[in-house]
C-alpha cells in the first residue's frame, strides 16, 4: 500500500518531496513564473521546483503529469511543438487562443483540446487571461520538435527555425523563476 507523500516549503509553495499520494490545493502548491509564459503551478517537483531548495530530487509523477497554468493577456504558454505523446488541456476559466495544426481555435472556459501524439500546438491568452489545465504523458516518448509556423509567430509563439532541441526553442527567453508572487486564483 503506497505510503502518503511528505510535502515541504519549495520556492512559493509546497511540493512533495516523497513518493506517495497526496493532496494539495493549487493556492498553496510550488509555482514558477516566466514574464514572458505566465505562471506554471507544479504538483509534482520538477527540475524547476526542486531547484529553489538546492540539494533536493525532483520527484515526478512516473506515467502522468500535471500542470495548471496561468495565462496572461496576450502571452503564450511557450513555443509552437509537437510531442510524441498524447496531451490534453482542459481550460478552467476566462480564454485562449488555440493554434493547432496551423489553425486558429478560440477555447472558452470548459472547453476540452485532445491532442495526439504529434500534434502541433500552443495557447494564447485571450483579453481577460485564462487558467488552463495541461496533461500529457511523462513516458519516455521519443521527443519533440518546434517547428516554424508563421501562424505562431504571428503571436509570439513560433520559432524562426526549427528544432528538436527545447534548449534552442526557449534560449532568447531566460529561466523559469520559483519563488516570488502566485497568480490570483
Amino acid at each position: 500500500m503506497p505510503d502518503e507523500a511528505r510535502l515541504e516549503q519549495v520556492g512559493n509553495g509546497l511540493a512533495p518531496v516523497t513518493d506517495g499520494w497526496f493532496v494539495v490545493n493549487a493556492r498553496d502548491a510550488a509555482w514558477v513564473k516566466h514574464d514572458r509564459f505566465g505562471y506554471r503551478c507544479k504538483f509534482d517537483m520538477d527540475g524547476r521546483v526542486a531547484s529553489a531548495r538546492p540539494g533536493l530530487e525532483p520527484t515526478m509523477f512516473g506515467e502522468i503529469g500535471y500542470t495548471l497554468a496561468v495565462l496572461e493577456p496576450g502571452k503564450p504558454t511557450g513555443m509552437y511543438h509537437a510531442e510524441e505523446a498524447q496531451e490534453d488541456f482542459f481550460v478552467v476559466s476566462g480564454e485562449c487562443l488555440a493554434i493547432v495544426e496551423e489553425r486558429e481555435v478560440v477555447l472558452r472556459r470548459y472547453d476540452f483540446l485532445h491532442c495526439p501524439r504529434g500534434t502541433r500546438h500552443v495557447f494564447v491568452g485571450g483579453d481577460a487571461g485564462c487558467v488552463l489545465l495541461m496533461v500529457g504523458s511523462r513516458s519516455d516518448h521519443g521527443g519533440i520538435v518546434y517547428p516554424r509556423s508563421d501562424v505562431a509567430l504571428a503571436h509570439g509563439a513560433g520559432v524562426e527555425t526549427e528544432t528538436s532541441s527545447p534548449r534552442d526553442a526557449y534560449a532568447p527567453f531566460g529561466h523559469w523563476q520559483t519563488g516570488g508572487e502566485k497568480p490570483e486564483l
